[in-house]
C-alpha cells in the first residue's frame, strides 16, 4: 500500500453534475484531495476508526487510506450503486484498511451504525451545495450516537458565512448552481449548519480555509476538549 501524494493537474472543468460517478465529481475530487489530506494528516489519529459519509465513487477514502495504515476507514453512501466503484478502487490500490461500504441514509436514523461502533473522525466532502441544510441534522445525530468523546466531524465544501459570500467566485458558483432550478441546490450558510447541529450537542470548533475558496468545518461534542473558533 503506497502513500504517495499525486500532483495537482489543472484540468478543464466538466459540466456540473452531482451524480457520484460523474466526470464532474471525479474532477472536483482530484482538485481538492491534497488540500483536504494536508489537514487530515495533521489531525486524524494514528490508529482508530474513521467514517466517510457520502463516499460516492470512493475517490477520497481510497486516496487518504494509504496515509493512515493503522486506521480503519469505513466508506458509506445512500446509493448502493456506487459500492462496486468503492470496492474496485480499494482493490486497485491495495487498501486493506478500507472496509466494505455500508448504506447510510442521513434522513433515517435506522440506517446509522450500531452503538457499538465508535469513530475517532467522521468526514463528508462536497455535498451541501446539492443537499439541504437539514442533512446536517442527520450528520449531527449520527455523530452524537457514534463519535468518540474527543472525536471530530469534518465537513468540506464552499459555504456562505453570516449570510455573505466569502468571494465573488463563490457567488458566481452559487448563481450557476441555482440556475439549474433544482430544489435545495446552492451554497449553504455555516451558521445554519451550526444551528442544525446544536440540538444534538454537536458544535462548531474550527473553520479552516482551503484553496479555491472552500472550507473545512470542524465539529465536536459540546464540552469536549476543543480549540476556539479559528480560521487558518
Amino acid at each position: 500500500m503506497s502513500a504517495s501524494i499525486l500532483p495537482f493537474v489543472d484540468e478543464p472543468r466538466p459540466a456540473i453534475d452531482p451524480h457520484p460517478l460523474s466526470d464532474y465529481v471525479a474532477w472536483a475530487g482530484r482538485r481538492n484531495r491534497n488540500p483536504i489530506l494536508e489537514v487530515f494528516r495533521e489531525r486524524f489519529p494514528k490508529t482508530g476508526d474513521v467514517l466517510e459519509l457520502a463516499s460516492g465513487a470512493g475517490l477520497h477514502i481510497n486516496y487518504f487510506a494509504p496515509h493512515f495504515p493503522d486506521v480503519a476507514f469505513q466508506p458509506s453512501d445512500l446509493t448502493e450503486e456506487v459500492f462496486a466503484s468503492i470496492e474496485a478502487k480499494r482493490a486497485e490500490q491495495g487498501n486493506a484498511n478500507v472496509r466494505d461500504p455500508i448504506r447510510i441514509d442521513l434522513t433515517d436514523a435506522a440506517t446509522f451504525p450500531s452503538d457499538e461502533r465508535r469513530y475517532d473522525a467522521i468526514f463528508v466532502i462536497n455535498i451541501f451545495q446539492v443537499a439541504p441544510v437539514a442533512i446536517n441534522d442527520g450528520i449531527a445525530a449520527l455523530a452524537a450516537k457514534t463519535l468518540k468523546d474527543d472525536g471530530r466531524v469534518y465537513i468540506y465544501g464552499p459555504f456562505k458565512i453570516d449570510g455573505r459570500y466569502t468571494t465573488p467566485s463563490n457567488q458566481a458558483f452559487d448563481e450557476e448552481i441555482r440556475a439549474a432550478a433544482v430544489p435545495e441546490w446552492g451554497l449553504k450558510d455555516v451558521r445554519d449548519l451550526e444551528a442544525a447541529a446544536r440540538p444534538h450537542g454537536i458544535v462548531l470548533t474550527e473553520t479552516i480555509e482551503r484553496p479555491a475558496n472552500n472550507f473545512i468545518l470542524v465539529f465536536g461534542r459540546a464540552g469536549s476538549p476543543a480549540t476556539n473558533h479559528s480560521t487558518s
